[in-house]
C-alpha cells in the first residue's frame, strides 16, 4: 500500500479529544535503485537512495499541482519546492515546523490567516522569495481550481491573499480552523516565472525553480531522476545557517516492483523505501536495518457511484457484509494492518473521542456473511439467475481495480473478488499500470471500485473531507471524493465540522457525518492503515524512529523534506 503522495492529509496517531484542543489552540494563535543506476554518482559523494513508489516511466513534469504526476508520487517535488509550514504526522499535536513562514495568527472566526514570511530566502535561480510571490501563489489557488487540490476554501469575492509589509493575509470563504495543515503545505511558486502560465494546473515545468534544498540535476524518463543539494539554500529551520544540506545528492532510481526494492534493500544499494514488502523479516535481522510502521489511517474499497452497480446502497452494504477483513488483514496485509472496526471509517483507536454515541452500535464483522449479503440483496429486489445476482434486469458485477504492482492491495482485492463471488457476486480484480490507475482516478473510471488509503488530518475532519468533499470531484483531475459523492448535506456537515474548535461541538457536527458514512457506505472501510518505512543506517543517520518521532517515516512527500534535512551521511 501506498500512501498517495499528492493528497494533502497525513493521518495523526494523536486522540481526537487532544487534537480539537490544538486545533482550538490554533484559533487563538497559541499553538505550542538498481546498483548500475546509483553507482553512476557514487564518486562524487554518496547518495540518499530513496523510493516512495514503484513507476517505470517518468514525465518532465515537475508541476507540484500535477496531482497525478509521477514525480511527484516518488516524492521529488517537495525536496524542490517549499511550504510556509510542515508538520510532524508522528506527533500533530506539536507546533507546526516553521519553513517560508516564522509565525501566523488566525483572524475572527477562523476566515482569515496572517503568516509572517521569512526573509533572507532565495529561489533556486537566485531571486528573492518575497511576500508578493507567497500572495501570488495563493491567488493563483484561487483563480485556478485545478491548483488547489487540497479543497482549501479560499475566499471567492475580494482578493484572497493581500500583503502588508513582510506580512501576507489569506481570506477565506468559511472557517478554516481545521485546513491549517493544508493551507500551510501549499507549495510556493515564484511570481515572476508562474505569472506567464494561462492555465498553471497543466504547465509543464522541465526545470523548477523553488527554494527547497535540492534542485534537479539528471533525468531519465527510463532510469530515474537525481536531485543534487541547492548550493544557496536558506538552511531550514535546524540550520545555524545558509547554505547546501549535509546530504549532498538524492537519488530516485525507477523501481518497479515489490521484490525489486526489496533486493536493492537488502543490497544497500537502496537507503529508504515506503512500501509493503513480504519477507522483510531477512531485511531487518542486520543491526543496519529497520522499519517503523506507524499506524495512521483507514483503508476502504472505495465504490464508484457513478455507475452501476455501486450506485445502488443495497448493493455497496452487501459488499461490506461479504468481504472477509480478517482475511484482508492476515494474507493481503501480512498482520501488519489490523481489520477496521466501525462502519463510520473513523481511525480508531486513533480518533476514538470522536466516535458518535449514534455509531458506536456499527461495528464491522471480520468475518464474511455472505448470508447476511443475499439478505440485503433479496431484500432490494435482486433475484439469483444461473448462480449470479441481477437487480433491476441486470447483472451485478463488480471489478475491482489497483496497480498490480501494489502487491497488498493486489491480494486485498483479489480477496474480495473471490469473497464476492461467494456471495453470487462476479466480481474480479483487474490489476493496471500506476499511471494508468492514477489517471483513471483523476477522471473518475477506475471501474466498480478501488481499494485506497484514507486522506489524513490532524484532526478527524480531513479524513471525512477527503471521502466526501465533492469540490474535490471536478471529473479530470479528482484529488478526492474518488467515489463521486455529491450531497449538499453533507457539505453543509462538513462545513460545520470545519468549524468547530471544541471537544463539544465537534461531536456535534461530526456526527451526521459518521451516521452518514456508516448507512450509506460512500466507502467501505477494510484495515487501519499503516505508514510503511523501510530504511538502512549503512550511509546516512538520523532517521525518525517511535522514540524520537520528530516525523512519520514515510518517504512520502511532502514530509520527507523534514527527514532528508535531518539526515547525515555516515563518515
Amino acid at each position: 500500500m501506498k500512501p498517495l503522495s499528492i493528497r494533502k492529509r497525513w493521518l495523526s496517531a494523536a486522540s481526537a479529544s487532544v487534537a480539537v484542543a490544538a486545533v482550538a489552540a490554533a484559533s487563538a494563535g497559541v499553538f505550542a535503485a538498481p546498483a548500475v543506476a546509483v553507482s553512476a554518482h557514487a564518486a562524487a559523494a554518496t547518495p540518499l537512495v530513496m523510493e516512495s513508489s514503484q513507476e517505470s516511466t517518468l514525465a518532465d513534469d515537475f508541476n507540484p499541482f500535477d496531482s497525478t504526476s509521477a514525480i511527484q508520487t516518488i516524492g521529488a517535488t517537495s525536496l524542490i519546492y517549499e511550504s510556509l509550514l510542515q508538520f510532524d504526522i508522528a506527533k500533530p499535536l506539536l507546533a507546526p515546523y516553521k519553513f517560508l513562514a516564522t509565525s501566523y495568527q488566525w483572524g475572527a472566526g477562523g476566515k482569515s490567516i496572517t503568516f509572517t514570511i521569512r526573509s533572507g530566502v532565495n529561489f533556486s535561480n537566485g531571486s528573492p522569495m518575497t511576500p508578493a510571490d507567497v500572495a501570488f501563489t495563493y491567488n493563483m489557488l484561487g483563480a485556478h481550481a485545478d491548483t488547489n487540490s487540497n479543497g482549501i476554501p479560499l475566499a471567492t469575492t475580494g482578493t484572497v491573499a493581500t500583503v502588508s509589509g513582510q506580512t501576507v493575509t489569506i481570506n477565506f470563504s468559511t472557517s478554516a480552523y481545521t485546513d491549517l495543515q493544508y493551507i500551510g503545505t501549499v507549495p510556493i511558486v515564484p511570481a515572476a516565472l508562474w505569472s506567464g502560465y494561462s492555465d498553471p494546473g497543466k504547465a509543464t515545468i522541465s526545470n523548477p525553480i523553488g527554494t527547497g534544498p535540492y534542485v534537479v540535476d539528471t533525468f531519465s524518463s527510463t532510469a530515474g531522476l537525481t536531485l543534487k543539494a541547492n548550493s544557496g539554500y536558506w538552511g531550514g529551520p535546524w540550520a545555524s545557517s545558509a547554505g547546501a544540506p549535509k546530504v549532498p545528492e538524492v537519488d530516485f532510481p525507477l523501481l518497479d516492483s515489490n521484490s525489486t526494492v526489496l533486493n536493492n534493500l537488502e543490497g544497500n544499494t537502496l537507503d529508504w523505501a515506503g512500501n509493503f514488502l513480504s519477507g522483510l523479516s531477512g531485511f531487518v535481522n542486520n543491526s543496519t536495518h529497520f522499519t517503523w510502521f506507524d499506524g495512521v489511517n483507514t483503508n476502504s474499497l472505495e465504490p464508484n457511484t457513478r455507475s452501476f452497480p455501486m450506485n445502488i446502497l443495497a448493493v455497496r452494504k452487501a459488499v461490506s457484509l461479504a468481504i472477509d477483513r480478517n482475511q484482508i488483514s492476515a494474507t493481503g496485509e501480512s498482520g501488519l494492518e489490523p481489520p477496521a472496526t466501525n462502519a463510520s471509517g473513523i481511525v480508531l483507536p486513533n480518533f476514538s473521542a470522536d466516535l458518535a454515541p449514534a455509531v458506536k452500535k456499527d461495528s464491522l464483522s471480520g468475518k464474511a456473511n455472505p448470508k447476511a449479503a443475499d439478505a440485503v440483496l433479496k431484500a432490494a429486489g435482486a433475484k439469483l439467475k444461473g448462480g449470479w445476482y441481477y437487480i433491476k434486469g441486470k447483472k451485478i458485477v463488480i471489478t475491482i481495480t489497483d496497480p498490480s504492482d501494489y502487491t497488498d492491495y493486489a491480494e486485498d482485492d483479489t480477496i474480495m473478488a473471490q469473497n464476492l463471488v461467494k456471495a453470487h457476486i462476479d466480481a474480479s480484480f483487474d490489476g493496471l499500470g500506476d499511471a494508468a490507475w492514477y489517471a483513471a482516478l483523476a477522471n473518475g473510471t477506475f471501474g466498480s471500485a478501488t481499494s485506497h488509503w484514507s486522506n489524513s488530518s490532524i484532526v478527524m475532519y480531513g479524513v471525512y473531507e477527503g471521502w466526501l468533499d465533492d469540490t474535490l470531484d471536478n471529473g479530470t483531475s479528482n484529488s478526492g471524493d474518488f467515489e463521486g459523492i455529491h450531497s449538499s448535506k453533507m457539505q453543509k456537515d462538513l462545513k460545520a465540522l470545519a468549524g468547530a474548535t471544541t471537544l463539544k461541538a465537534t461531536l456535534k457536527a461530526i456526527t451526521p457525518i459518521e451516521e452518514y458514512v456508516a448507512t450509506q457506505y460512500p466507502v467501505i472501510p477494510t484495515v487501519y492503515g499503516a505508514s510503511f518505512d523501510e530504511y538502512s543506517t549503512v550511509h546516512f543517520t538520523g532517521w525518525p524512529t517511535k522514540s524520537n518521532a520528530y516525523e512519520s517515516g514515510s518517504p512520502n512527500a511532502p514530509t520527507n523534506e523534514v527527514i532528508v534535512l535531518h539526515l547525515t551521511p555516515v563518515s
